[in-house]
């Protein structure tokens, strides 16, 4: 059984519906980029997924049970973390306090889990969250979330507007936190090449829907598919 189930899912806000019959899964330990152009309905999947927008109709399962009526807290509890775009660092404090909101219980110690997943966050322990770079604060965030042992990570464009060098160090330290933990990940990335690369698996989203589910490694020697669903193409090696 998927450790993730969406079954002909509509949501959207308020009148306006953004998913459409859209239906997929995620295994345990899976890597799925979830990609396609602006507004098609790729952060509003991870927000049905998380109860942060209006499930119209359809079924949302994350291990075996039905989040229709649990709050995105509930969620989280059985095992859900979620980093929206905004990243959400609490700027009035410090690196660690921010992670200490992270850790839903576990000791403190459990800090120091963090600051081996990136050790720049470790040479910023003191610093406010309003101190810290745009990659910084990305770290901090995909780090809080981590604290919490979710079994499954959703990431909303990650690697927005940061540097070429440090989106690389983010998602190398992704792929070894996700090989040695074994928590599936799903990753709305407009970065396609980088997002491809690190994801074993591709679902293309247009106008609320699947149109694309396949293995990363054929969709990026499929320029035609990359051309046709997303507008772009990129560098085949």
């Amino acid at each position: 059984m998927a450790l993730l189930e969406l079954h002909d899912v509509h949501a959207g806000y308020g009148p306006l519906t953004v998913l459409n019959h859209l239906s997929l899964s995620v295994d345990s330990g899976e890597r799925l980029a979830l990609l396609g152009r602006n507004g098609v309905g790729k952060s509003t999947t991870l927000k049905a997924v998380m109860g942060l927008c209006a499930l119209k109709a359809g079924r949302i399962v994350f291990d075996g049970h039905d989040l229709a009526r649990l709050a995105p807290h509930q969620r989280a509890h059985l095992g859900l973390g979620y980093v929206p775009q905004t990243r959400d660092v609490f700027p009035s404090l410090s690196v660690e306090e921010n992670l200490v909101a992270g850790l839903k219980g576990r000791p403190r110690s459990a800090i120091d889990e963090a600051y081996g997943w990136f050790p720049r966050l470790a040479e910023r322990r003191h610093n406010g969250g309003t101190q810290l770079s745009g990659g910084e604060q990305q770290m901090l965030s995909v780090a809080r979330a981590l604290l919490g042992q979710p079994r499954l990570l959703l990431l909303d464009e990650p690697l927005e507007g940061l540097a070429p060098l440090i989106r690389l160090e983010l998602l190398n330290a992704l792929k070894r936190l996700t090989e040695q933990t074994g928590i599936a990940v799903v990753i709305v990335e407009q970065q396609i090449e980088e997002a491809l690369q690190y994801a074993q698996r591709a679902v293309i989203l247009d106008r609320g829907r699947v149109v694309h589910d396949g293995t990363s490694a054929a969709l990026q020697a499929d320029r035609d598919a990359l051309e046709r669903h997303i507008g772009m193409a990129i560098e085949t090696h």
